[in-house]
């Protein structure tokens, strides 16, 4: 295998980025999540015409890790304010940024992608001049924690995910960049 390359997505990436998204998105979910649950949700947040308006979006930045020639990962940063009150009273660093998604394939985990793809991100992140980037994830995802915890995040508050119907409980995660 070569070495994980991470670009900023375009246009041309929209439906990469939703079969990538069709391939991680219930590895980030807890295991009673049910499969009407993660169908919705790839419906309604990642088709691909939600990644082609999230890529639209110049509030957002997506980067894409490829890695053969293949798409193996994606992030979505979301610049502004956290619009959830929760969040925003947790979060202590701004500018700040949210790191909405950040996903790879599960036979890349521990393989480099995710930590390529996560400083890539942080990157992209303070070139638009964020200061500090926070994230939600799920309280069950261990590994998920680990790695954010590895990647440089702390705790510091905690919120709810609406998934298919049902209020999961999400750690609030925040780094200064």
């Amino acid at each position: 295998m070569t070495a994980v390359t991470v670009r900023i997505a375009g246009p041309e990436d929209a439906a990469a980025l939703a079969e990538v998204a069709a391939a991680t998105f219930r590895l980030a979910c807890p295991p009673q999540t049910t499969e009407l649950a993660i169908a919705e949700f790839l419906r309604d947040v990642l088709s691909e015409a939600h990644f082609a308006g999230y890529l639209a979006d110049d509030t957002r930045t997506v980067l894409l890790a490829e890695q053969d020639g293949r798409a193996v990962g994606y992030t979505l940063l979301v610049f502004g304010e956290p619009a959830d009150p929760a969040v925003s009273a947790a979060v202590g660093i701004r500018p700040t940024v949210e790191l909405s998604k950040c996903y790879v394939r599960a036979e890349t985990h521990g393989g480099g992608a995710g930590a390529a793809l996560m400083a890539a991100t942080l990157e992209a992140a303070s070139e638009r001049g964020a200061a500090g980037i926070w994230l939600g994830v799920n309280d069950q995802n261990a590994r998920a924690i680990r790695f954010y915890e590895k990647s440089g995040f702390v705790k510091v508050g905690n919120k709810r995910f609406l998934l298919g119907g049902v209020y999961e409980n999400d750690h609030t995660l925040e780094r200064a960049l």
